[in-house]
């Protein structure tokens, strides 16, 4: 499989953002009164049962985390009109991402720790869609799972390796989730609250990476005698 040319598209960061998925996810659930940071169906679903038991308090705190993570989407929509000729527009936002998820850590109501971190997945989930041209999230598996069969089942039927490196791509997305799930408990377990940091480290490790520019980057000539 070639490099991606881009490194907002790139195996490496892929990575990095998945696990940072994995860890939201578990640190939110975990330590923040079990709502889900990414998995917003998980919360409409638990926000109508609680509607259906007559509920509104429990009903409200599944229900404001989903509306910060539309509100994080909207967001990162316009820092993409607002920064696209200044940083990577996509560096501002896991930039905004990692200060974020540091406010969280010393926020004590969940429920404000919960709409932030939120806000913060949906401008992650609105800003990274591909890995090598790929559409793949980083912060949820439903789709990647699908896409994942399906190539397994193109190579198949068709014996093309193409397929193969497709299907092992959205695979091993979903196990860098699961990898970012086990590590957000273990800190959870350690620091509690203050466990989020590290998914900050990991966010900050990709700022620095996008600073590689392989779309301008171009090999020295060879010199010939």
């Amino acid at each position: 499989m070639q490099r991606a040319k881009q490194i907002s598209d790139s195996i490496e960061l892929g990575i990095i953002l998945a696990l940072a998925g994995g860890f939201m996810d578990a640190y939110s659930y975990m330590a923040r009164g079990q709502v889900f940071a990414n998995a917003q169906t998980g919360n409409i679903l638990l926000c109508g049962i609680h509607l259906s038991e007559a509920d509104l308090a429990g009903a409200v705190h599944y229900a404001l985390p989903v509306a910060c993570f539309a509100t994080g989407i909207a967001l990162a929509d316009l820092v993409h009109c607002r920064f696209a000729n200044v940083l990577h527009w996509r560096q501002v936002i896991v930039l905004l991402e990692a200060a974020v998820f540091v406010a969280v850590a010393y926020i004590g109501p969940d429920i404000v720790a919960n709409c932030l971190g939120s806000f913060a997945c949906g401008m992650q989930v609105e800003s990274f869609r591909k890995i090598h041209g790929h559409g793949i999230a980083t912060t949820m598996c439903i789709g990647n799972l699908r896409s994942a069969v399906q190539s397994v089942d193109d190579y198949l039927i068709n014996h093309e390796r193409g397929f193969l490196e497709n299907g092992l791509l959205y695979f091993g997305t979903i196990g860098c989730f699961v990898a970012g799930a086990v590590l957000g408990n273990w800190f959870v377990e350690r620091l509690g609250h203050r466990a989020i940091i590290a998914c900050s480290v990991l966010l900050l490790a990709a700022f620095i990476i996008m600073f590689i520019d392989r779309e301008h980057a171009r090999p020295r000539a060879v010199a010939r005698g």
